[in-house]
């Protein structure tokens, strides 16, 4: 019987083969890939589109304030768009890290507020947002702590997972601890979140009517750093960007941890992380983490024609490092619809 083998293993990414794509930009946290080889980045001032043939339109929020992008993002208020996604009609869904909101922006820019609060309380700090093929939309709170970054210090396990349907907006998960990125597997039967405070990803089951159950920790218990976004591959490995450590890891099937790229700081890193046991954080020691390719390594895409061109966004980047990977990644539902 012959033994499986997992591309990625023994497989990292060649540096020297690593292109830029975008200029300029601020911030470009996610991204989002279509068949046509556009590329859409969140972006501090708004959208960012960058056309197949390199061409850059920023498109601004209409009607919405916007902040000045300094040291201060991580805790002023205003505007600043996180995690995005496209609904059925191509419009893109904003998870807004700024105004702790979810919005419904056109590709012209058109915005609109669909939530502010839930069971009659605010939100607290959005982060991503995510549809799947039943064009339900999927989205998480990384906490309510004022300010959002005290449950950095304190591990607060106070973050959740919503869901907006037919039967309006809920919550069907909580007690995180700093949720950020979700994904779901390839028949959406289990959806993984990244707790990036607590160091791991777990995994719930998906039920029909969007309850989630059967929570567990996927894969170690500590992965070494602090997962912040993800992307799934056709293979079933998760691919974890690591910000502050500044590493892409790939967690196989199996439970193991593949290392694919290491754009870390050691010796600022230990320092970081002996703040971090004594809950003594500051946005200073964060800053001092931050790599060269990808500054603040914070989420990864798949794209290309084939799938296997790999995107990296970042909180502190103006481009995005593009490499080729030896698997594709799993197609989101956008792309299923051409």
């Amino acid at each position: 019987m012959s033994t499986f083998h997992n591309p990625l293993s023994g497989w990292q990414v060649d540096r020297r083969e690593i292109r830029n794509i975008g200029v300029d930009l601020q911030r470009p946290e996610c991204i989002l890939a279509e068949r046509d080889g556009t590329i859409w980045t969140a972006d501090a001032r708004g959208v960012m589109r960058i056309g197949a043939d390199g061409h850059q339109q920023l498109i601004r929020q209409q009607g919405v304030s916007t902040n000045t992008l300094d040291a201060r993002s991580l805790v002023m208020g205003g505007s600043l768009p996180n995690g995005i996604a496209f609904n059925r009609d191509g419009d893109i869904l904003i998870a807004n890290f700024g105004n702790d909101t979810i919005e419904l922006m056109t590709r012209d820019g058109q915005s609109r507020t669909l939530h502010t609060e839930i069971d009659g309380q605010p939100l607290g700090k959005m982060n991503f947002v995510l549809t799947d093929s039943r064009d339900r939309i999927w989205f998480t709170v990384t906490t309510r702590r004022v300010p959002w970054t005290a449950s950095i210090n304190e591990k607060t396990a106070d973050g959740y997972i919503g869901l907006i349907d037919e039967r309006g907006i809920r919550i069907v998960a909580d007690g995180f601890v700093g949720t950020n990125e979700i994904r779901f597997d390839a028949d959406e039967q289990h959806l993984y979140v990244a707790e990036t405070n607590a160091r791991r990803i777990s995994r719930l089951r998906v039920q029909p009517d969007g309850s989630l159950s059967d929570r567990c920790v996927y894969g170690p218990s500590d992965l070494g750093g602090f997962p912040d976004g993800f992307a799934v591959d056709s293979l079933g490995n998760l691919w974890i960007t690591l910000v502050l450590t500044e590493r892409l890891i790939a967690l196989t099937p199996q439970g193991e941890v593949l290392t694919l790229l290491d754009d870390g700081r050691p010796e600022a890193l230990a320092v970081y992380e002996q703040h971090y046991r004594a809950g003594t954080t500051t946005p200073e020691l964060m800053g001092a983490c931050k790599g060269e390719l990808a500054p603040m390594m914070a989420s990864i895409t798949f794209g290309g024609p084939d799938l296997r061109t790999v995107h990296l966004g970042s909180l502190a980047g103006t481009t995005l490092p593009s490499f080729r990977s030896p698997v594709a990644g799993l197609a989101l539902p956008h792309w299923t619809r051409g």
